[in-house]
Parts: structure tokens; C-alpha cells; sequence
């Protein structure tokens, strides 16, 4: 069977005096995985939408088997067969799982959606993932019942039911756990075996280099590595290709347990209880990088919102020697706490207002009942060049900044409230290797001037290489606290996985 191939060549694409692809390629042939990788703001989603007919491009071919291919809407990419999976999920909350997924191509009788067939053929797709979702779910459960990782799931389902021949994966494994991403995988190898041409966008470097056959790297707009066998080239010369000549974060100096004993005590938790929280308590030093490991799900997330006042919780939490309870967010921002979260479109930003509306929110009273607006943009310029913000204007909408710097303005918000406290839920989701670099050196900074940091990751190097402490999760409880030495791959993989391993980690140290 001869192959189908989808390029694109010699790409460009404006946004006003923006441009986003200056020269962009790539190319994908049916049975292989082709990974794009780039910094935010290198064109890997632009080059990507231009290849779903989500935009136009100025210039440049788009083609299969070397002939032009010619639309201007994602249905015309339909009709040549590409299907995508973006981060930002475009599923209907109050349609059921079924209808999400066959919308605009259900099954019918006659006139009629066949509805016995639509429940049959979702089963059917639901049991691809089946063991890595909750039993409970069916083809009739309406999707606002389901958590991140289902609703990913649900969407990848939702590509593969149109048969692709070209299936673009954007950060689809961002929101699952690694059985999830497991399965997902195994469903790839099997996607290959069926001809589909897969192009694999991610920023988790170990899962590139586990499943694609090739990788093709963007870089400010153009295609820097083209199509280079995975296995002739290294990780370092990876991440090179993606950041130029900019170093990564260097290796910081954690605090010592004797640092660690004699610094005052900025946050005390006892006992704390509530949405899948089963009695935890910890205490946390002023100026300390407190990592939550363990497993996605395992209560990290609503350890954090607790702190935060944002959902009902039980037990005791102490600031500075002193009892506090929160009801809601806005006592605990009084306080000095702040809280970043992963998923930026959907709990961190307004995508309708502009940059400096997002920057400004948390502090707009500071500048008075008649807004000192001159004041107020000059902060703003402050913050922005501190993050090295990179944008057309602080009066542009927010949703033009890529996934790194719409993350940036997520934290920069809060910089300027010069918080004590910082929570932080896996806050680098879907950014790209250097955004992470500045936020890493972010932090440093933050915490060199007291500031106290709370850190959940779903990348276990993330919290290996950050943090002074790791508290490891499971079930809702802290199954272990890694300091020193045991601030390694092995200890913080065996904690995460069962309590049954503990006793025997901790008699073994």
C-alpha cells in the first residue's frame, strides 16, 4: 500500500503586524509519528491550524502526496481527512459523551439518528480507554459530570471517530495520568498499523521520545530541524534546537535541613479533610519550595484550593502562628496568598478581556475608586518586562499570547500584590521548555525574598530539580516526605505509587 503523505512548505502566517510563521514545514506519511516541537510562540499551533483549515495562511503550499490541498475551513480539512486534538477542548458540557462525539456525523436511520447505533459505537470507543476511566461513565453521561483527563479523553474519541488519515495530537496528554497516557500509546502504535498519519505535539520530552518516529523543531516561526529520525538525535540537542543559545534554569541550592529547622514557619496544616483529603497536615517554612508529588488525582489540587478558600474543607490551617479560616478566595488574597492554576483558559484568565485587564484584576482597588490609569499601565509595563513577556500590547486580548506567555500573565498578576504565600497547580501544563526556564528563575528570586512556595507538578524532574522538600500523595494522604538524598526518581515513582511501599522505603533508608 503506497503511503499518503500531508506537508506543509514554506509557510507564513500574519496576525496584523504579528507574525506567527515566517517559514514553516513539515511532513507526516500515513503509519508514522511525527513529533513538532518549539517554545511557545515558535508557530507549532499556527503551522498546525493552518493544516485543519482553522487559519489561512499567506503563503506557502499545504498539500497531500504532493498536491495541493485548498480550504479555508476546518470542514474542508475534514473532507481531506485531518482531525485534531487541541489543548483547548471544544466539547459542549450539557450534550451527553455520545453526542459530543458523533455531532455533525451521527449514525442515522432514514431521517433519524439511529439512536441504539450512537450508543453501541460510543461503548465501543469508550472501551478503547477502558480500566483508565471511571466505570461509571457512559455513552449517556453528559460531559460536564467529567473530570480534565475524561474530558481529553472524550475529545481524543471524539478525532478518531472521523477516521482520519492525518490525526493531530496538540498537548493531548497534558491532562492525563500515566496510565492514561499508557494506553493512549498503545492506541498509537495500533493508529500506525491502520495508516493514519499522526502528528504529536508535546512538551514532555521522555513521551517524544517514546512514541514518535520523527521530530521536526520550530523556532521563532521557522522550521529549524526537519524531520530527523528520532533515534539519531539527543535530548540536549533537542532542547537546543527549541531554545538557541538560551541555558536552561541552572541547578539552585536547596535548603539545608538545618536551614530548613531554624526558618520561622510560614503555613501549618492539621489535619485537613475534605474532597479527596483524608487527614493531611504539614508544616511549611518561610521561603521554602514545598513540592506535591504523587499520582494526579491523589488530593494535590485540593490541598491547594483549601488553602485558597475556594472549596469546603475541614481541619486547621495557620498562617504565621495565627488560626485562619477561609471561605472564599478573596480572605486568603488578603492574607497574602495567591494561587496559580494549570488550567489558565479556563480558571486563570478572561480570553475576551485584554492583557492588561488580566495583569491589573487582582489589583485594581490599589489604584483608587477613579482607576489612576497612568499608574496603573505603568505596573503593568514593570511586570511584562520582568517576565519578558513577549506581545504585540498590553491593550491586545490576551488569547493572541501563546500557551508560555499566557501562563506568564496568569502569575504576573500576582506579583504585583507581592504575595507571602504562593500556590501553585501544576503550573507549567503545556508550557514550553524555556517559559518553564523563566518561571523556574522566577521562583528562585521569589523565594530568595521569603516568599513561600507550594508547587504541584505532574512532571516528576519538575519537583526533582525545584523543590527543597517533596510531600508525596496517595489516596488523599501524605505517604511520604522526601528531603535530602531522597530527592530522587526511584523514591518519588515507588511513594507515588501504593502505601503498601512505604514501610518498606523508609525502613530501607
Amino acid at each position: 500500500m503506497s503511503k499518503t503523505t500531508f506537508s506543509a512548505k514554506n509557510v507564513v502566517k500574519h496576525f496584523g503586524g504579528v507574525t506567527a510563521l515566517s517559514d514553516g514545514n513539515i511532513e507526516i506519511a500515513s503509519g508514522e509519528v511525527v513529533a513538532l516541537l518549539g517554545a511557545n510562540g515558535s508557530g507549532k499551533s499556527t503551522l498546525s491550524k493552518a493544516l485543519t483549515g482553522v487559519v489561512v495562511p499567506n503563503s506557502g503550499q499545504l498539500l497531500r502526496n504532493e498536491k495541493p490541498m485548498n480550504f479555508s475551513s476546518p470542514l474542508d480539512a475534514k473532507n481531506y481527512g485531518i482531525a485534531s486534538v487541541y489543548q483547548e477542548l471544544s466539547l459542549i458540557p450539557r450534550m451527553t459523551i455520545a453526542e459530543n462525539i458523533w455531532l455533525m456525523h451521527e449514525p442515522t436511520r432514514g431521517t433519524f439518528v439511529n439512536q441504539k447505533e450512537l450508543f453501541n459505537r460510543t461503548a465501543d470507543l469508550l472501551d478503547l480507554f477502558k480500566g483508565t476511566i471511571s466505570a461509571s461513565i457512559r455513552p449517556d453521561s453528559y460531559v460536564y459530570h467529567l473530570g480534565s483527563d475524561e474530558r481529553q479523553i472524550v475529545e481524543i474519541l471524539k478525532a478518531y471517530s472521523l477516521k482520519p488519515s492525518l490525526l493531530i495530537l496538540d498537548e493531548a496528554t497534558a491532562s492525563l495520568d500515566n496510565k492514561q497516557v499508557d494506553r493512549l500509546f498503545s492506541l498509537i502504535e495500533n493508529w500506525k498499523k491502520e495508516e493514519i498519519a499522526i502528528e504529536f505535539i508535546s512538551h514532555r520530552l521522555e513521551e517524544v521520545f517514546r512514541i514518535a518516529d520523527k521530530v521536526t523543531v520550530l523556532r521563532n516561526g521557522k522550521t529549524v530541524a526537519y524531520s530527523i529520525p528520532i533515534v539519531d538525535i539527543k535530548r540536549n540537542d533537542l532542547v537546543r534546537y527549541m531554545v538557541g543559545e538560551k541555558s536552561l534554569a541552572k541547578e539552585h541550592e536547596l535548603y539545608s535541613q538545618e536551614r530548613l529547622t531554624k526558618e520561622k514557619t510560614a503555613i501549618s496544616i492539621h489535619g485537613l479533610r475534605g474532597i479527596n483529603l483524608r487527614g493531611i497536615s504539614v508544616d511549611v517554612k518561610e521561603g521554602e519550595i514545598l513540592g506535591l508529588g504523587g499520582l494526579r488525582g491523589q488530593g494535590q489540587s485540593e490541598m491547594l484550593l483549601s488553602i485558597f478558600g475556594a472549596i469546603q474543607h475541614s481541619g486547621k490551617i495557620e498562617i504565621n502562628g495565627k488560626l485562619v479560616t477561609f471561605t472564599n478566595p478573596k480572605q486568603a488574597i488578603n492574607q497574602g496568598i495567591a494561587f496559580v492554576p494549570g488550567d489558565r483558559n479556563s480558571q486563570g484568565l478572561f480570553s475576551i478581556r485584554s492583557i492588561l485587564e488580566n495583569l491589573m484584576l487582582p489589583s485594581w482597588e490599589k489604584y483608587g475608586t477613579v482607576i489612576r490609569m497612568k499608574a496603573a499601565v505603568q505596573d503593568a509595563e514593570k511586570i511584562s518586562k520582568s517576565l519578558n513577556l513577549v506581545m504585540g500590547g498590553l491593550n491586545d486580548p490576551v488569547s493572541s499570547l501563546s500557551g508560555g506567555n499566557a501562563q506568564k500573565v496568569v502569575v504576573g498578576k500576582w506579583l504585583l500584590k507581592s504575595p507571602k504565600i504562593l500556590l501553585l497547580d501544576d503550573p507549567t501544563k503545556g508550557v514550553d521548555v524555556g517559559a518553564k526556564d523563566e518561571l523556574y528563575q522566577l521562583l528562585y528570586r521569589l523565594r530568595e525574598q521569603g516568599t513561600t512556595i507550594l508547587f504541584y507538578s505532574s512532571e516528576d524532574d519538575e519537583l526533582l530539580n525545584l523543590c527543597d522538600r517533596i510531600v508525596v500523595f496517595y489516596d488523599g494522604q501524605i505517604n511520604a516526605v522526601l528531603t535530602g538524598e531522597d530527592i530522587n526518581k526511584n523514591t518519588l515513582v515507588s511513594t507515588s505509587m501504593s502505601s503498601q511501599l512505604i514501610g518498606a522505603e523508609v525502613e530501607a533508608k
